[in-house]
């Protein structure tokens, strides 16, 4: 038996696994559940799990709508998340180049994250011009609606792409085949351009923000918007290429893939 095993055995906590595997539970249902659905996907009775509920809808980690008898999660993990180093990193890195990238091309931007079948946008920056076209700050749009979707899940395989978009009601065999192809833009470009599946008029531009170790982190998108009496606005290619641009050095300031080039330093010290 391993040292973790064996702690895990001498400090059980119950409670405490029992309130951790709601909050899971519940982290994957972005529609909610009822409390005989949670105790039947934990395997554990309704009394079971009363109190659990009631303590954390009382913290306010959870929510129960009244209407439907479902619990869902509250936003209390995601503003906890905030005071996390590795997020308040990522967004205190991101703010200033997204704010220059705002000014330059009088575009808002807004940066997401992975969340179930869902993005959450966890920064957002406004445009200096008067119109302007935003994605509220902590809001939640479905993965496969979205090009931040795509740049987010683009380095996985078609069927992983098709399980996190299909555990949504947005999700159709015709929105798929838009969203592979706004992936296939992100794997041959490292750019999205498409039309917005949310709101009509809207082009979406997207790119991916790479993490220490290699992997998709965030997505960096501008909604953008064409003003008519703005003649000096830079154009659509404009923006995709600053826009790459901004993705990278953001990429760079968080240490892009910097733990592969650690994994291939060390192969090379230890082969010497």
């Amino acid at each position: 038996m391993t040292k973790i095993a064996s702690d895990t055995e001498k400090y059980s906590a119950p409670a405490l696994s029992k309130g951790l595997d709601i909050l899971e539970l519940l982290a994957t249902q972005p529609n909610g559940l009822k409390k005989t659905e949670i105790a039947l996907a934990l395997n554990r009775s309704v009394n079971e799990l009363y109190r659990m509920l009631f303590v954390l809808a009382a913290r306010g980690y959870v929510l129960l709508d009244e209407e439907s008898e479902r619990y869902s999660l509250s936003m209390r993990l995601f503003e906890l998340s905030h005071r996390f180093p590795p997020t308040r990193r990522l967004t205190a890195v991101a703010g200033s180049i997204m704010e220059k990238t705002a000014q330059t091309l009088n575009q808002s931007l807004h940066l997401a994250i992975p969340y179930g079948s869902h993005i959450l946008v966890i920064a957002q920056v406004d445009s200096p011009g008067n119109n302007i076209t935003v994605v509220r700050l902590g809001a939640q749009v479905p993965m496969v609606l979205t090009s931040s979707g795509a740049s987010l899940l683009y380095r996985l395989s078609v069927s992983e792409r098709r399980d996190i978009c299909a555990d949504n009601e947005f999700f159709t065999p015709e929105a798929m085949k838009v969203f592979e192809d706004a992936v296939e833009q992100v794997a041959a470009t490292g750019v999205c351009e498409s039309p917005s599946s949310v709101v009509q008029g809207v082009l979406n531009l997207s790119v991916p923000i790479i993490g220490y170790g290699g992997e998709v982190v965030a997505a960096l998108t501008i909604p953008h918007v064409r003003r008519l009496h703005a003649s000096d606005d830079p154009d659509v290619d404009t923006c995709k290429r600053i826009l790459v641009a901004a993705g990278k050095q953001i990429s760079e300031k968080i240490g892009a893939g910097a733990a592969e080039g650690d994994a291939s330093a060390r192969s090379e010290r230890q082969a010497s």
